[in-house]
């Protein structure tokens, strides 16, 4: 969690690859060694309810992932356009997920009420192995999953970038 704080101030200063926050896409890293038609690693986090939810719950239907965080300002403003696409994907076979990288459930579950977040909302609650599997050195983050949990795009481009809507929608039995 505090590589991911870091590498956002970094960011913010201009002494980072800020490039990469920037353009929703982190091109040229470790990510990159995630491949289309690998297993996506697992994740296992609690959603608004206190229910466990783990990727393999969500089997069957194409998987958005958004990896966010409240005190993310990039994040924040990807939500609007997360709930456009959302409304727009409605009734496909796909399922949005934002796993949320805060700390406090407390701050995070304000978050999502205040912001009427849809979606599968979760919080990591300060557990990095996902982050870490997938190489996350930055957010927002987002990714695409495949019906059978397989990646698609593990650097996939955001919800605010009109490529992400052709993207779904071409999505072969979406």
């Amino acid at each position: 969690m505090a590589k991911i704080y870091v590498f956002f101030v970094l960011v913010l200063l201009g002494l980072s690859g800020g490039q990469a926050l920037a353009s929703g896409r982190a091109e040229g890293t470790k990510a990159d060694t995630l491949k289309a038609g690998m297993d996506s690693p697992d994740f296992r986090y609690r959603d608004v309810n206190g229910k466990v939810v783990t990727l393999k719950d969500l089997r069957g239907k194409y998987v958005y992932i958004d990896v966010w965080a409240t005190w993310c300002g990039p994040c924040c403003m990807e939500i609007p356009h997360l709930k456009e696409l959302e409304r727009k994907m409605h009734g496909k076979k796909i399922v949005f997920v934002s796993i949320s990288v805060d700390e406090s459930r407390k701050v995070w579950l304000k978050a999502v009420k205040e912001k009427k977040m849809g979606g599968i909302q979760l919080n990591a609650e300060g557990k990095e192995d996902f982050m870490q599997a997938y190489h996350i050195d930055g957010i927002p983050r987002f990714i695409l999953l495949d019906k059978k949990g397989k990646i698609v795009d593990a650097n996939m481009t955001r919800p605010s970038d009109p490529k992400t809507l052709e993207r779904l929608s071409e999505l072969n039995g979406i």
